[in-house]
């Protein structure tokens, strides 16, 4: 079992910036792909940015290139997720993700286990 823990969410004006943070503890998290999904309400869950378990691959949706950066630290076993620029349209309750598989994934199916998330409202 792996547990995750989201903490960085907030209030924050269009064009600033919030940095996400992801706790694992558990079974040997550091093996594992990470990413993190948003879902806004009355939507889907989305994929937002996946990195490998080194943390030298990563991949982000296109609406979020640019202005996201997803990172790990494995002696921390923690993963962030640098938001900067943000929009009103990035207003969505923030999940990390793990899989056990050592690369990330934009299919939220493929993930093993989910934290309990932490809410991203930008106001205009």
């Amino acid at each position: 079992q792996v547990q995750l823990v989201e903490s960085g969410g907030g209030q924050v004006q269009a064009g600033g910036s919030l940095r996400l943070s992801c706790a694992a503890s558990g079974r040997t998290s550091s093996n594992y792909g990470m990413g993190w999904f948003r879902q806004a309400p009355g939507k889907e869950r989305e994929f937002v940015a996946a990195v490998n378990w080194s943390g030298g691959s990563t991949d982000y949706a296109d609406s979020v290139k640019g202005r996201f950066t997803i990172s790990r630290d494995n002696a921390k076993n923690t993963v962030y997720l640098q938001m900067n620029s943000l929009k009103p349209e990035d207003t969505a309750v923030y999940y990390c993700a793990a899989r056990a598989a050592g690369y990330g994934s934009w299919w939220l199916q493929n993930y093993d286990y989910w934290g309990q998330g932490t809410q991203v409202t930008v106001s205009s």
